[in-house]
């Protein structure tokens, strides 16, 4: 009898500490459940700007042309049979016919441009049509522009030229965790990271607002910049907020992407492997103890 009052009282113990084992299971759930649900804190962009805020931005940088940049230089004047002895051999057809263009066509809105274009040299010169050897390189497109227009009308050979400048190559990568990753032309001077964003369809869900990369090629070496785009004042303020030509932008996953990547998705990162664990160990605490 004295053996079996033992038993009983063990089993009365067990018991007591089984139902607390089972609350605290039951809890533990629950707190990773409403963690699991737990609405992102970090998507919306900017979220330290507020209405009135003043913001202490870097200096708005223009692209300068740079050695291996490609651009058309188109000069114009009164006279297009001289311009012309300033504009590079190019082939156009006109709207609705076969014929080719001569230089005399430049400017005319009957044709769709096809122009030869110059490629920046190492030193940052170009050959150009009677001038000779002109330094490009450092200069922005405006600068470019009047320079030009200085030497023409120094060489005493036209009075009145109207120089345009277009660039032909100038890129940014957008890749990582963005909708439509690739490679997209930068069609103006200044340049920004949301324009870069906004062309590759925005980040997707599973991009870290807060931790972008940005990869900038220097004369002097790879320089690195991380972006938090999730803080204005920050990025407002960063080198990199101008992209330049050749930047590669990489938007770095969040953790719910690289769980992804796994085999199953499931491993100890991942909220639903303790949810699963919570709940086993549920049962086989009431399978033994039931």
């Amino acid at each position: 009898m004295q053996k079996y009052g033992i038993l009983s009282s063990f089993h009365c113990i067990i018991k007591q500490n089984y139902m607390k084992a089972k609350h605290t299971i039951a809890i533990m759930a629950a707190v990773i459940t409403l963690c699991a649900c737990k609405t992102p804190s970090d998507i919306a962009y900017m979220q330290d700007l507020t209405n009135n805020t003043q913001i202490t931005s870097a200096e708005a940088k223009t692209i300068t042309l740079q050695p291996l940049d490609q651009v058309t230089i188109i000069v114009n004047s009164k006279n297009p049979q001289v311009a012309a002895l300033f504009n590079l051999p190019y082939y156009a057809r006109r709207v609705g016919d076969g014929a080719s263009a001569t230089n005399s066509d430049v400017g005319s809105v009957n044709i769709s441009q096809n122009i030869s274009g110059y490629t920046v040299d190492t030193n940052g010169e170009i050959d150009f049509p009677v001038i000779g050897k002109i330094k490009i390189g450092g200069l922005t497109r405006e600068q470019a522009c009047n320079y030009i227009k200085d030497k023409l009308i120094a060489s005493g050979q036209i009075s009145d030229p109207v120089v345009t400048i277009e660039f032909l190559n100038l890129g940014v990568s957008v890749i990582g965790e963005v909708n439509q990753p690739g490679r997209y032309s930068i069609a103006r001077d200044r340049f920004t990271i949301f324009d870069a964003i906004s062309l590759a369809g925005d980040l997707t869900i599973n991009g870290r607002r807060n931790d972008v990369t940005v990869v900038r090629q220097t004369e002097t070496g790879q320089e690195i910049y991380q972006v938090d785009l999730t803080k204005g004042q920050e990025l407002f303020a960063s080198p990199a907020f101008y992209i330049q030509q050749n930047d590669v932008v990489y938007v770095n996953p969040n953790d719910k992407k690289m769980r992804e990547a796994t085999i199953n998705g499931n491993n100890m990162r991942s909220t639903s492997f303790w949810i699963s664990l919570a709940s086993l160990l549920t049962s086989v605490a009431v399978l033994i103890f039931k």
